[in-house]
């Protein structure tokens, strides 16, 4: 039995605290609940004292628990901190250390991990200092789970919603070691995002890729149980729970991570890598002395060494991103490069940057169409598909 410490923030989504607590319980874990004021003004501390069958603590100031020192103990005994839902101001009060109320002091005091699973309104989520509050606190160590989009309480869309429940108990049994995990032992090699070619000290040749794919892929083989190698391109892209994160530039970069990461047992080739790069100029070129061209050399093919050189993962895994017959050259990059499946995907849209991907899965025995779905799932369906095949 593991022993949670839940603090429930002040904001709509804490109702889906109890729905938690009912999950958390029913899969064996201890709840304890630390309400914070705002908190209270959405579910009473009955509610949640009903749901954990434990003591709900809602004051810094409480004279018996605190001549023992309450926030201490609360503080240390539990196997993880748990924050839902982490409001706007709470990750704020959070990133700046501050120590004003009970949660905020434990949250301080604790030398246990912490996960925390934001809601909020899209624009306060996107507003540069919540984005630099998160950036903080997974600086510090605070796992910050992303939030899911859709309608909001305020008639708003986008991202923002709390995580379903189901998620976040997910995510709090990764954590805490439990659960099925049917690659541990395995080691994943994942390439993700773009790769930046030099011109010039100022200038580069790149693509549109987000990383947000591969990343996504990244974190879904970690979560079934593998050892998972990021080797990432330059994106801004948090590290997924449980990854190894090598950050590289160039594709001759990305290939010699690829080749120290190795040997694997799957690889995920998702990285939009360039096919060329330049004779880059060592000073920034001026417009008058720019050449009229730029000669192009190409790159290593990364996926191709990968599929056809001697420490050849058991199964390797390429991506195609394409602007018209999706299929058919899918089939085809699948036979030239020599590896085992493709992910063949039409980004004539938005699809790089966008939080949505159509995949077609092309292997030996033919091609699958995936409905049009959010990254991070199609990221669960390949990964569990890799589980099955390994």
């Amino acid at each position: 039995m593991k022993r949670i410490l839940l603090i429930v923030g002040g904001g709509i989504a804490a109702y889906k605290a109890c729905e938690l607590i009912r999950l958390l319980r029913r899969r064996g874990h201890a709840v304890r609940c630390v309400l914070t004021e705002g908190g209270s003004h959405f579910v009473t501390p009955m509610t949640l004292a009903a749901l954990s069958g434990d003591q709900v603590y809602t004051s810094l100031w409480d004279l018996k628990d605190e001549a023992e020192m309450g926030h201490i103990q609360l503080s240390r005994e539990a196997d993880l901190v748990v924050v839902v839902p982490a409001t706007a101001d709470l990750l704020a009060r959070m990133a700046s250390g501050q120590a004003g109320d009970l949660a905020t002091t434990l949250l301080l005091a604790t030398d246990k991990p912490v996960l925390a699973a934001p809601a909020m309104n899209v624009r306060m989520w996107r507003h540069a200092a919540t984005v630099r509050n998160v950036v903080t606190l997974r600086a510090d160590g605070v796992t910050i789970m992303e939030p899911d989009e859709g309608d909001m309480a305020c008639g708003e869309y986008g991202p923002g919603r709390l995580p379903d429940p189901a998620v976040i108990a997910d995510t709090i049994d990764r954590h805490l070691g439990i659960g099925h995990r049917p690659l541990s032992g395995r080691h994943a090699l994942v390439t993700a995002g773009p790769t930046h070619e030099p011109i010039d000290p100022v200038r580069y040749l790149a693509n549109r890729s987000s990383g947000r794919q591969g990343f996504a892929i990244a974190g879904a083989l970690a979560a079934l149980g593998a050892r998972v190698t990021l080797v990432a391109g330059p994106v801004t892209l948090p590290t997924p729970f449980g990854v190894d994160r090598i950050d590289v530039q160039t594709a001759r970069q990305m290939a010699a991570a690829v080749a120290t990461a190795l040997p694997a047992d799957v690889a995920v080739m998702v990285a939009a890598v360039a096919d060329w790069h330049v004779a880059a100029a060592p000073q920034k070129m001026k417009k008058g002395d720019a050449p009229a061209s730029l000669t192009l050399v190409e790159n290593p093919d990364i996926l191709a060494a990968l599929s056809q050189g001697p420490d050849r993962p058991p199964l390797v895994i390429g991506f195609a991103a394409e602007t018209e017959r999706v299929i058919e050259h899918g089939v085809a990059k699948r036979i030239r490069k020599g590896c085992d499946w493709i992910v063949a995907n039409d980004v004539s849209g938005d699809v790089m940057g966008g939080p949505d991907n159509s995949v077609h899965l092309v292997t030996a025995d033919g091609v699958e169409s995936w409905d049009n779905l959010p990254k991070e799932q199609v990221a669960a369906r390949l990964a569990q598909r890799i589980a099955d095949t390994l």
